[in-house]
């Protein structure tokens, strides 16, 4: 097993090491596997030659777990983890979770809320002096003014709250790469205003004469439409070719991002995942049961980083960008033939993927000289006409991991844009994908049925959906397999009456559809749809959109979803009532719920006793 990095003194000393270059603080369990960014920006770290000590969930009710280590020589890195601790934390219903599937034993508690500003607080009480610099899911999307979901306000900018000298944002290795470098040739954290991929406080009057300014933090929490503008220019200057730098006042002070850094060649993303991780959880962890977060990755590569799909509630184009970059075939086959030499590999790959699994280069040959284009989506609400559909390369290197020896099985778990699918014009490998990468279900991301939500949600409309359900059934049949599809809806997105909700339930039904799970829309920071949920403003056209924000309300809908269940029969009832769409209470085939018992009505199919019998039914859809 690889040696992993010192996490107390005692492990700096067996190194004999007197001082660290960075103390790595993080919100996670440590887990030193290729999935997790605390293990990457670290391990890049220790390749440059820097001494790396890893702080894990320190306590913060006290400086002792923050001095362990002493001072370190050049500055502390801060993550709140793989994903924002108030989403770590909170269901969309602002519940406390039960699991924290990033701590040992999945037990919750280990981390506070809003992390990052938490932990960098504290650095900067103990050190004044040692630049802190925040980095990470939490820290990338609050980059600047944005609405708070959980407290239900406008927060400025993470690096007012915080106090942090520098925040990296997207993907980060070559960022710390330069800032590391440039902090040991003894250049200070505040010369370190040109580096790409980074923002920055000044005095308003050290504000920079290049780039454009959104409007300010006062004019934001004044005035949504202010938020909804600034929303867009964020957005639109998120591209490595042609955005711009971006400048936010706040106050006394200016927040300035840089333009973002470009994403890593393939010899980069070759060298980064060729790095000596233990892939596993630190040994500590062991007697709590390991790290659940673990499992899902484990046995999983990833080949490719960016997603041009560019949903409106994902916050992956904000972070990682559109533009796609991929690793080599050669880079790949060495980490399965890694995976195949663990201890507790059993022949299974779970995953070759990424964002989305079946993007393997940029859309279309324009965006490589100009970038992506402005305001636009490559496969929304149709493809592109521009966009070029080719599964081979990925094809062949699916291919050549299942022969490998001591590989029964590779899968793919990541989502597939079935729309970019369908434009492949060889069936080769929707065939292949159906025969040889299916662990018995294939879950894809329809979202909606309507073609209004859709539309807000940056997706393809349905029929794209139903197009790729039949050629993946009528490919099951032919090679004799039983496999379904698992289709991810989501409740409440902006855009979504509760008429739009019903007509998803009636598809559903329609479909034989029965989810087991709906996921209400989750306005985290940094999307286009939650610009939506705050303002009631599309930011790209100013018009004004519904959202659900009444806890009822978005029950009514969540509830819609699930109409088959006896308890969600009242709210269905309320819902088909209120919407006066008494044609779907009865007994006839297309009603969602029967009549109430001795229920009077005009409609005579609607007359009797409730129904206690239900077709059995499905979470997925079947051939």
């Amino acid at each position: 097993m690889n040696n992993f990095l010192p996490i107390s003194k005692k492990d700096m000393q067996s190194r004999g090491w007197e001082q660290v270059d960075f103390v790595y603080i993080t919100g996670d369990a440590y887990v030193d596997h290729p999935s997790f960014g605390a293990a990457i920006i670290t391990r890049v770290l220790e390749a440059k030659g820097f001494k790396v000590a890893v702080l894990s969930q320190p306590d913060w009710h006290s400086t002792a777990d923050f001095v362990k280590f002493g001072k370190p020589r050049l500055a502390f890195l801060i993550t709140s983890g793989n994903i924002d601790s108030m989403v770590a934390h909170y269901t969309v219903a602002k519940k406390k979770r039960s699991q924290d599937a990033y701590t040992a034993g999945g037990v919750t508690g280990k981390r506070p809320d809003r992390a990052v500003c938490v932990y960098s607080k504290i650095c900067k009480g103990l050190y004044a002096d040692v630049p802190v610099i925040i980095g990470g899911l939490e820290a990338s999307l609050r980059r600047f003014a944005h609405y708070d979901y959980w407290a239900d306000e406008i927060k400025p900018s993470i690096l007012i709250d915080s106090l942090a000298d520098l925040l990296i944002f997207g993907m980060g290795e070559n960022q710390i790469i330069e800032i590391a470098r440039r902090l040991d040739e003894g250049e200070s954290i505040n010369d370190l205003h040109d580096i790409k991929g980074t923002s920055y406080c000044v005095d308003v009057r050290e504000t920079p004469y290049i780039g454009v300014e959104c409007p300010s933090f006062d004019n934001v929490k004044a005035l949504k439409t202010e938020y909804a503008k600034a929303s867009r220019i964020q957005q639109d200057e998120q591209d490595h070719i042609r955005g711009r730098a971006i400048k936010q006042k706040h106050g006394k002070l200016m927040v300035v991002q840089n333009p973002p850094m470009p994403p890593l060649t393939t010899d980069e993303l070759d060298w980064v995942y060729s790095l000596p991780y233990a892939r596993t959880y630190h040994p500590v962890y062991e007697k709590d049961g390991g790290v659940p977060g673990i499992q899902e990755v484990e046995f999983s590569i990833t080949h490719n980083r960016g997603c041009f799909g560019a949903c409106n509630f994902c916050s992956i184009a904000f972070h990682q960008g559109r533009y796609v970059t991929t690793r080599s075939k050669e880079s790949i086959i060495e980490e399965a033939k890694k995976l195949t030499e663990l201890p507790n590999f059993k022949g299974y790959i779970h995953d070759i993927g990424g964002p989305t699994a079946n993007f393997r280069k940029p859309s279309c040959e324009f965006q490589k000289e100009h970038g992506l284009c402005k305001g636009k989506k490559c496969l929304a609400p149709q493809p592109c006409k521009n966009l070029e559909a080719d599964h081979s390369e990925y094809l062949d290197i699916l291919r050549t991991v299942r022969k490998l020896q001591g590989v029964k099985k590779v899968f793919i778990r990541s989502g597939i844009r079935y729309d970019y699918l369908l434009q492949d014009r060889d069936e080769t490998f929707f065939r292949e994908l159906v025969a040889h990468h299916v662990s018995g279900q294939l879950k894809v991301a329809p979202e909606h049925c309507s073609a209004a939500v859709l539309d807000k949600m940056g997706k393809p409309h349905i029929e794209a959906y139903i197009e790729f359900s039949k050629r993946y059934f009528k490919y099951t049949g032919e090679v004799n397999k039983e496999q379904y599809l698992v289709p991810y809806l989501m409740s409440s997105h902006p855009g979504s009456t509760l008429d739009d909700a019903i007509e998803l339930a009636v598809f559903l039904k329609k479909r034989h559809i029965r989810p087991e799970q709906v996921q209400d829309f989750y306005p985290t920071p940094g999307t286009i749809s939650t610009t939506m949920y705050y303002t009631g403003l599309d930011p790209y056209t100013m018009k004004e959109v519904y959202c659900a924000k009444n806890p009822h309300d978005k029950a009514l809908q969540r509830a819609l979803l699930q109409y088959y269940n006896p308890k969600n029969r009242a709210l269905v009832e309320e819902a088909l009532k209120r919407a006066k769409r008494f044609d779907l209470i009865g007994n006839g085939d297309k009603c969602l719920i029967n009549a109430p018992a001795n229920a009077n009505s005009r409609n005579g199919n609607n007359k009797g006793r409730y129904n206690q019998k239900r077709s059995k039914g499905r979470k997925y859809e079947k051939r």
